[in-house]
């Protein structure tokens, strides 16, 4: 019998197929891609924008004390200004030869699913990226990357040097809760950063170190317990990309508050399998996403920490 890969059967038949790809492909979960879990995730626009603007308003004026027939009072007024981020489209594909599609549907096996995931995944990985160092050749920002976010470098320890595995516990808790502290009093306390990132090394170090020599408690267990601003363990997460993130490629920790009103991940369309299409001996399904990186709307409320 001659295999049509379009006729009602053969249409109807991948189709089917290619729902469980998509189902599959969206259900694959990516442990070492936390841009995502790191930061809070907006999907607002869908497909068709091009840019995302937000407004930052600022109130300014006094006011004084008056008497009765005062005609020069104080003008208190609002100032503004918009801040806009170009939304790039991501793309690719993947794909099966018409062998692969008949030898399926004989056999009754489903088409492998790696390659959906693959697609998927490629997606993933550019989102990651960005997500932490913004692509400045399409003006879109990331969130190490962004100027305004206050950076410190960590003071030496009595040992000579910056780096926690040549400090004691106690230079480690005051290099820790120094960078929640600038966070909190260069704010005026109007800012209260509740996640700390550390490289994975760091982050082992303190999580098996204990906190003295007749202590049961690690260091990262001590600090949780007494910290006025981390409230769990969750609340501090070792994360690939901060090794060598700084400058002259030194690791960097960095506290912020991680909630969708001081920052947010843009990912205006997420990743979607287009209809199948006949390309030769082939049929490829594109795939596409739009993304505009981690919009920042209050730097204060985060801080770098260098050389750890």
């Amino acid at each position: 019998m001659k295999f049509k890969m379009l006729d009602d059967v053969g249409s109807m038949f991948f189709q089917r197929e290619l729902e469980l790809v998509k189902t599959s492909s969206y259900d694959t979960l990516y442990a070492d891609l936390i841009a995502r879990n790191l930061f809070p995730v907006s999907n607002e626009g869908g497909l068709a924008i091009q840019t995302i603007t937000y407004r930052s308003y600022d109130k300014v004026g006094a006011a004084k004390l008056i008497n009765g027939y005062a005609k020069d009072l104080p003008r208190a007024d609002v100032g503004g200004k918009e801040i806009t981020i170009p939304v790039k489209e991501i793309g690719n594909s993947y794909g099966y030869t018409i062998r692969e599609i008949a030898a399926s549907q004989m056999t009754g096996r489903s088409l492998d699913t790696a390659r959906a995931g693959a697609a998927r995944r490629a997606h993933e990985e550019i989102i990651n990226d960005v997500a932490f160092n913004g692509r400045a050749d399409a003006g879109m920002p990331g969130f190490l990357s962004n100027p305004n976010i206050p950076t410190i470098t960590v003071v030496n320890g009595a040992g000579g040097t910056p780096q926690f595995n040549t400090k004691t516990p106690d230079e480690i808790l005051f290099d820790i809760n120094d960078l929640f502290a600038d966070v909190f009093q260069n704010t005026k306390m109007k800012e209260r950063a509740d996640t700390l990132l550390l490289p994975p090394n760091q982050w082992s170090y303190i999580s098996s170190t204990p906190r003295s020599g007749n202590s049961d408690k690690t260091i990262l267990k001590w600090i949780i317990e007494n910290s006025p601003f981390l409230t769990s363990e969750d609340s501090v997460i070792p994360v690939n990309e901060l090794v060598g993130a700084g400058t002259a490629g030194v690791d960097i920790m960095v506290a912020y508050t991680r909630r969708p009103d001081k920052l947010q991940l843009e990912i205006p369309y997420e990743f979607t399998s287009l209809a199948p299409q006949e390309s030769g001996l082939e049929i490829e399904i594109p795939c596409h996403s739009t993304l505009g990186g981690v919009n920042v709307y209050y730097p204060m409320s985060a801080a770098i920490a260098e050389d750890i």
